[in-house]
C-alpha cells in the first residue's frame, strides 16, 4: 500500500523505516515538520521561536520502536537516520543527513526559514565543495561516494537538486548508473506521496522525478 505495488522485499530497512515513518505520521493527520509551514504573516519573534524548534518527522519512542521492530530494523544501528532524544525519536530530515551522504567533515547547511529561503539557496550546500562557485571543484568532489543503499541515493539526489546542481545531479542519476536502478525512482515516486505538503522534502524529491524523462529514464 505504502509503495504502490512496488517489490518491498527490495528496498533496504532504511527505506522500509522511513516510508513507515512517514505514513504513520501522514495517516494520524499529524505534521511531523510544522515549522516548514509558516505563514507569511509571522512575527519576528514567533519565527525566531520556531527557528529553535528542531527539524525531521518525531514520533514517540515507543511508536518507532514498534515500527521499527516490525520491519526487522534496529533504531540504534541507524543513527544516521534516526535521532533519539528521551521518550521521542526524530526521522532526520535530508538536510541533516547532508554529512553522512557526503562525507564531508564541515556543518551540516542551516535550514531555510522561508523569510530567508531566497537568499539561503545561492548559499545552500557550500560546504560541499572546495569552492562553491567551481563547477570543476564540483565535479570532482560531489559524489565520491554513491550511497549503499536506495534511500541514500535518493536523499543525494534530493540535495543535489536543492542545491541547484543540476549538471551534478544529471551525472550522478545517468553517468554513475543510480537511474537505472528502476528502485530509485519508485523509492523517489513513494517519499513524494509519503512527505507532508509544502515540505522541503516534498518539493526537493519532485525536482528530481521531475528531470527523470530529460534524463533519458
Amino acid at each position: 500500500m505504502v509503495f504502490k505495488g512496488a517489490d518491498t522485499a527490495g528496498f533496504e530497512a532504511d527505506a522500509r523505516l522511513t516510508a513507515m515513518w512517514l505514513w504513520t505520521l501522514k495517516s494520524s493527520d499529524t505534521n511531523g515538520n510544522p515549522e516548514r509551514s509558516d505563514p507569511e504573516d509571522d512575527s519576528e519573534d514567533e519565527t525566531e521561536r520556531r527557528k529553535t524548534k528542531p527539524l525531521g518527522f518525531a514520533l514517540e519512542f515507543d511508536a518507532a520502536r514498534k515500527i521499527a521492530q516490525g520491519l526487522g530494523a534496529n533504531l540504534e544501528s541507524l543513527s544516521h537516520l534516526v535521532e533519539i532524544s528521551g521518550d521521542e525519536a526524530r526521522l532526520l530530515s535530508v538536510s541533516e543527513r547532508t554529512r553522512h551522504l557526503f562525507g564531508k567533515d564541515d556543518e551540516e547547511p542551516a535550514r531555510m526559514t522561508r523569510k530567508n529561503k531566497k537568499s539561503a539557496q545561492l548559499n545552500m550546500f557550500t560546504e560541499l565543495t572546495n569552492s562553491a562557485s567551481s563547477e570543476a571543484a564540483w565535479r570532482e568532489t560531489t559524489v565520491t561516494r554513491v550511497g549503499d543503499t536506495t534511500l541514500d541515493r535518493v536523499h543525494q539526489g534530493m540535495i543535489l537538486f536543492a542545491a541547484s546542481r543540476g549538471e551534478a545531479l544529471k551525472r550522478f542519476v545517468v553517468e554513475d548508473a543510480v537511474g537505472r536502478d528502476g528502485k530509485f525512482w519508485r523509492l523517489a515516486q513513494a517519499l513524494s506521496a509519503l512527505y507532508p505538503s509544502g515540505s522541503d522534502e516534498k518539493r526537493w524529491v519532485d525536482g528530481v522525478l521531475a528531470r527523470k524523462k530529460q534524463f533519458g529514464f
